[in-house]
């Protein structure tokens, strides 16, 4: 997918090369555990002028026929992972036009395959300087079950990895 650009750049901004840190990738996947890293990370990205590129990585499910054919007959003809980017595309694109973002260049984009694959492959090709992310916390069984996006993010990544545990976000959230 080609990235698109969100400009809410001021031209006051300080240059961001003199700190080092140019862009940011932002893996997003639609929860709010994965937004909690937006604020935080955010106080960091303006003073620095940094760019964001937001990613979000659909990873496509193999569906019965009968669920295929049960879509089609609702109308929706649309293939689903088409669909499925789609909804990123505009999932992102809401994101990216939030107040928190005032002041900063955006990029979106939406990529299909493995997660922590596709995030670090565009990591790369963005050029970017820094991931942010959040990571679960699982621990134990769920986290043999399920796998940790994030800890093979950490694991492959070329570049610094700001990452918070969504446990901490979200005990601060239910103190706020």
């Amino acid at each position: 997918m080609v990235p698109r650009l969100h400009d809410h750049q001021s031209m006051n901004a300080s240059h961001p090369a003199e700190f080092g840190f140019k862009r940011a990738l932002v893996p997003l996947d639609g929860s709010m555990v994965a937004e909690a890293i937006l604020p935080p990370f955010l106080q960091i990205a303006h003073p620095l002028g940094m760019e964001v590129a937001l990613i979000r990585v659909v990873v496509p499910s193999v569906k019965p026929a009968a669920i295929e054919e049960t879509a089609v007959a609702l109308g929706n003809t649309a293939p689903p992972v088409e669909r499925m980017l789609e909804e990123a595309e505009g999932y992102l694109r809401a994101v990216a036009a939030t107040p928190l973002f005032e002041g900063l260049q955006v990029l979106t984009t939406v990529r299909s395959g493995e997660a922590p694959q596709e995030i670090i492959a565009s990591a790369r090709e963005l050029k970017a300087d820094v991931i942010a992310m959040t990571t679960h916390g699982r621990t134990g069984l769920k986290r043999l079950l399920f796998g940790s996006v994030a800890e093979a993010v950490l694991r492959m990544a070329d570049v610094p990895v700001f990452m918070l545990r969504a446990a901490h976000l979200e005990a601060a959230m239910r103190v706020a």
